[in-house]
């Protein structure tokens, strides 16, 4: 049920220190006129440890109520508690989310047991489920074993993977049947290449529209035009994490006059160094003049 490019949304915030809903808004739709398929808020790059319960949920019921319709919304719900997650979870179940995205638990690293009861408690309550395998962040893999048992739920739809590896989702879909999205720009062609169908993106925040073609053309087989998106946006997928994310896309973000650049501690704005090489960057890729 998720096919294309979903745009992992930033949050951005005001000068005070909260969130700023007025430019969320036009970011959503700004996103929605280039093309994607989708948003999910308050993932990774959402910021999503820093925002409290109460203004986690207000931004996806006001990601959803400014996407009206026109894109899908994975709202970003998951933690490393279960009970956590399935708080989160059945807070949004009647904002009108297409489903949810579940990171692996973090720090805690759990057994394979212990995943799968953690992700199956999330998905009966009935949200759609998209898994986030992203051991970078978490510590820990979902073994493709234990994917295998999770998706014969039926609200566990879709794994988005970003272990940076290309071979995991032929390893994934050889072992069973499920929707894999991309968890990294730089692999999306590779990845659809073997069976992904999309992306959830980083770089789609501030090239919307040059990135849902690229995965547009890949997904409809025209492999030439994709691997010549790609090689043009490269340089834009490398330098989106010169530091850790989601740092890099919210200064580009604020040089393109989208949103203030402001984060909450323990993130802080980047050195001059990736300042100057993301300005570079760009300007080169049309979007700074």
């Amino acid at each position: 049920m998720f096919t294309g490019t979903f745009t992992a949304i930033v949050t951005p915030f005001n000068h005070d220190g909260s969130v700023d809903f007025g430019k969320l808004r036009d970011l959503i739709e700004w996103q929605a006129a280039s093309g994607v398929a989708g948003i999910v808020p308050v993932g990774t790059t959402g910021e999503s440890p820093t925002l409290d319960a109460e203004e986690h949920i207000e931004v996806i019921r006001v990601s959803v109520a400014a996407s009206r319709g026109r894109l899908q919304v994975i709202a970003g719900t998951g933690a490393n508690s279960t009970s956590e997650a399935i708080d989160l979870t059945r807070r949004v179940l009647d904002l009108g989310c297409q489903g949810t995205l579940q990171v692996t638990p973090y720090y805690n690293k759990p057994n394979p047991e212990g995943l799968f009861r953690h992700f199956s408690a999330v998905a009966d309550l009935g949200l759609p489920v998209v898994l986030y395998n992203v051991p970078g962040r978490s510590g820990r893999d979902i073994p493709v074993e234990t994917i295998a048992r999770l998706v014969k739920h039926p609200q566990i739809v879709a794994v988005k993977e970003a272990g940076g590896s290309v071979e995991r989702v032929s390893a994934i879909l050889n072992a069973c049947t499920t929707t894999v999205l991309s968890g990294d720009d730089v692999l999306t062609v590779p990845m659809i290449s073997v069976g992904a169908q999309g992306v959830i993106s980083v770089a789609s925040n501030v090239a919307p529209r040059a990135v849902s073609d690229m995965v547009r053309h890949a997904l409809r087989g025209d492999f030439a035009a994709a691997r010549q998106a790609h090689q043009q946006l490269y340089p834009l997928f490398r330098d989106l994490f010169l530091d850790t994310n989601p740092i890099p896309v919210k200064a580009a973000l604020a040089m393109m006059g989208k949103i203030e650049e402001l984060y909450r501690l323990p993130l802080c704005e980047p050195s001059e160094k990736v300042r100057a090489q993301l300005r570079t960057t760009l300007t080169a890729q049309g979007l700074l003049s």
